[in-house]
């Protein structure tokens, strides 16, 4: 198998079978499947898709919803291809995309092409607006300089999507996932289609999300393997101030002032503590990511390849002479 294309859907009942005929033409020079996820729709989506379904199309069928994050993982995860494509099920994306973004990342050695929505066919106030903010959030935080970390529309080496990690809803910060595995993307321009059929399952609303998932990407991104370096620094900066404080009301006390109730002393006494138990918390977290690895034989590392010899062995295990 070639391409799996993973698409997670939910209330999608009048886009599934024409995304499916799309799907079909645009790949019919292609060794494909299709792997359809249904995170918990409550009208005919899971109906519509077994009267069109044949060899190529997989469906996995949620017991309810648990997000889009979920759903992609899931997909991945039922996945035979040798390089897998996600796209959303509304229509906006295009599948006559996908054979050029499959082909670029073949002929230029990508682990990952990403699309970039050039024409995007959303409203400006409540979707490109909130999108580009967050955009430009992103790429200032984390470090990775892409200019649409929305759209779903990405085709992946396979070693690339199963290693991925997706939990929560981590799955707008797959670009920064992809980065932490010293994974190479790049972007390019696709079609973006106005929704027809049905609702959009974003709005303002996950705004709060997106900040939450930041600082746990952020957090991932540079403490993962150290997270004494960051508890740790906040730890002794707290104490080394709170004694600063503490010290400085302890002479006052011997030159005979009275100390008793001032704010200053609730927060050098506040600041000690604090500083107490951010070196507790960084130590605590440090045997954790190592039981973390250790339990499971996980390693600090990721290994793109190997020479033995004359051979060289691949992430798959295949022996090439070279």
């Amino acid at each position: 198998m070639e391409l799996s294309v993973v698409i997670a859907l939910m209330n999608e009942e009048d886009n599934v079978i024409p995304l499916i005929g799309q799907i079909q033409i645009a790949l019919q020079h292609l060794d494909y499947e299709i792997i359809l996820v249904d995170d918990g729709s409550t009208d005919l989506t899971v109906e519509r898709i077994k009267s069109v379904a044949n060899d190529r199309v997989n469906l996995v069928v949620f017991t309810k919803n648990f997000g889009q994050t979920t759903a992609l993982a899931a997909g991945i995860d039922y996945a035979k291809g040798k390089y897998i494509a996600t796209m959303d099920g509304d229509l906006q994306n295009d599948p006559t995309d996908i054979p050029m973004m499959l082909e670029k990342l073949k002929q230029e050695n990508w682990d990952v092409v990403a699309g970039r929505r050039a024409n995007r066919q959303d409203g400006a106030l409540l979707r490109k607006l909130p999108s580009k903010i967050a955009n430009a959030i992103i790429r200032r935080m984390t470090g990775v300089y892409l200019k649409d970390y929305g759209c779903t529309l990405r085709v992946f080496r396979s070693h690339i999507a199963k290693n991925l990690g997706l939990y929560g809803e981590l799955h707008r910060y797959i670009p920064v996932l992809i980065h932490m595995q010293g994974g190479r993307t790049t972007e390019v321009d696709v079609k973006h289609h106005a929704r027809i059929h049905g609702s959009s399952k974003y709005g303002l609303g996950r705004t709060t999300k997106v900040v939450s998932d930041l600082f746990l990407m952020m957090f991932m991104q540079k403490y993962m393997q150290k997270p004494i370096h960051l508890f740790g620094l906040l730890g002794l900066l707290s104490f080394a101030v709170g004694g600063g404080i503490n010290l400085y009301l302890l002479v006052l006390k011997l030159m005979g002032q009275d100390i008793w109730g001032r704010p200053l002393l609730i927060l050098g006494i506040t600041l000690l503590l604090a500083g107490i138990q951010f070196l507790f918390f960084g130590v605590m977290t440090e045997l954790m990511i190592r039981i973390y690895y250790e339990s499971q034989n996980k390693k600090t590392y990721l290994v793109r390849e190997h020479f033995k010899g004359t051979e060289q062995v691949s992430l798959f295990g295949e022996r090439v002479s070279v």
